[in-house]
């Protein structure tokens, strides 16, 4: 029987005796818009712009650029703060760690090894920086495994001893409301995941 992540995300939230600080990966504007929007009533939020998959440099600008206009418009609301940590672009990271799985497949060895760079580095960063939990917002898109994401999750909370924050936001509606969220604020969508071979038209 497969995990129900979104229910042990709402069991944490509302075991929550006080506010907490979530570090909080994005991969972009559009889809972090949703997952702010219901982290933002437990938690302050601290958005890890960290994705040296995305290809090219100027599509992470651009994304990065709708990341903080989306944080901008959500704290005028908010009562907790928002607030993001920009990282350096570094694509030579990403394609050192999928060496020999250009060829895979979507959903494949390679996504899996992306999602593992990016959440790791969050993890770390929260340790360092003292936040109570970390997370990613990569469940929201019905592309993903949220079953993947939250097993290397698990991993991480128990290598580095830093809580994982369970989720799969794209239930109740959660892509849904990412997309109409996006026309609210009139955000940049890609058509594409980010990296490279998720451009090609045979995938």
């Amino acid at each position: 029987m497969k995990e129900n992540y979104s229910e042990k995300c709402e069991k944490i939230l509302k075991g929550l005796k006080e506010k907490k600080k979530v570090l909080l990966h994005s991969c972009c504007g559009p889809c972090s818009s949703y997952v702010i929007t219901y982290l933002t009533k437990y938690f302050d939020i601290t958005i890890f712009y960290y994705n040296p998959n995305i290809y090219p440099y100027e599509e992470y600008s651009k994304r990065k650029e709708e990341q903080i206009k989306v944080i901008k418009e959500l704290n005028k609301t908010s009562k907790n703060n928002i607030d993001i940590i920009d990282c350096d672009y570094d694509n030579n990271v990403y394609e050192k760690k999928i060496k020999g799985l250009e060829k895979e497949p979507e959903r494949g060895k390679r996504c899996e090894i992306c999602y593992k760079i990016r959440m790791e580095k969050t993890a770390i960063t929260a340790i360092k920086n003292n936040y109570d939990y970390f997370c990613t917002t990569l469940s929201v898109s019905p592309y993903k495994n949220a079953y993947l994401i939250n097993q290397i999750g698990e991993e991480i909370e128990k290598k580095y001893k830093i809580k994982w924050l369970y989720s799969d936001f794209k239930k109740k509606d959660g892509y849904k409301k990412s997309i109409e969220l996006s026309k609210k604020y009139n955000l940049y969508r890609q058509d594409y995941c980010g990296c490279i071979y998720s451009q090609r038209k045979e995938l």
